[in-house]
């Protein structure tokens, strides 16, 4: 197999650090605290583990090396399980895989026999002195993507996050699945949605690269106040348009008759009692 980055790292925007005075490119350098801030270069320094506050296990880079996983270029397949029983909170970087020349029917022949089993791989592949776990899943176009997946033990998990469990009420529920059947659609385009962020940003240093001054607005303030959530999700229609129709279980019950008129007889009785009085 031949690995292809999935990602452009190009594509992110970055800036550099310069001074101010040249506007010169700067240079890192590492001090030590201990000595007087003395800068320290790269032919001083060792790399150490610290196994307990502030003490450190040295290692030199032949300990370092003989501690690397061998990279073996090979995928080795572990076993193949569904593809939605792999929670996406465990994906990292994806690449694509290719075949090695000579290899085209065996890689043909692993995507579609996954394709029409809804299964994936899950394999080991050692780099860059690591091993790493990995899903090797087909794609629509007929190739391969090998995703890196995190560990059990680099995943946090949920039940660190305060939250609290509790009853959805049915009329709210109603028109939150309004609005998401609403807006809904079966299939992921990613080529509609731009980083308007990195456009806007975009535009301000070609103002900056044409001597201009950029555009300075205030961001708009966070709105922290309690609102009530059948508003907002009627807001939130009407705000795309939709209108807030009524939830199903309004729509469902049954129209309230009008309260009986007493006969006219027992009216007349009660009309001439009441001039009594």
């Amino acid at each position: 197999m031949k690995l292809f980055s999935a990602g452009q790292p190009s594509a992110a925007l970055s800036f550099n650090l310069l001074h101010a005075k040249c506007s010169g490119r700067l240079k890192q350098q590492y001090i030590c605290p201990r000595d007087d801030n003395q800068i320290v270069e790269r032919d001083q320094m060792v790399k150490g583990y610290e196994f307990a506050k502030d003490r450190y296990v040295t290692f030199t880079p032949e300990e370092l090396k003989s501690l690397e996983e061998k990279s073996t270029q090979q995928i080795e397949i572990a076993e193949f399980v569904p593809a939605e029983k792999i929670d996406p909170v465990y994906f990292d970087k994806a690449y694509y895989l290719g075949p090695e020349q000579g290899a085209e029917r065996a890689y043909r022949l692993l995507a579609e026999a996954m394709r029409r089993t809804g299964r994936t791989a899950l394999a080991r592949y050692a780099a860059r002195g690591k091993q790493y776990l990995v899903q090797l899943r087909p794609l629509p176009e007929g190739g391969l993507v090998m995703q890196q997946l995190l560990y059990s033990d680099e995943v946090r998990p949920f039940s660190e996050v305060p939250y609290e469990p509790g009853e959805v009420k049915e009329q709210e529920l109603a028109l939150a699945q309004q609005i998401i059947g609403q807006i809904a659609t079966e299939e992921f385009k990613p080529e509609k949605y731009e980083d308007d962020v990195k456009k806007r940003v975009q535009e301000q240093i070609q103002r900056k690269v044409e001597g201009q001054e950029i555009q300075i607005t205030e961001p708009a303030q966070p709105q922290t106040q309690i609102i009530d959530l059948m508003d907002a999700l009627k807001a939130s229609l009407a705000a795309k348009g939709l209108g807030a129709a009524k939830p199903a279980a309004e729509e469902d019950a049954p129209a309230r008759k009008p309260a009986k008129r007493a006969p006219r007889s027992e009216r007349a009785e009660e009309k001439k009692a009441s001039s009594k009085k």
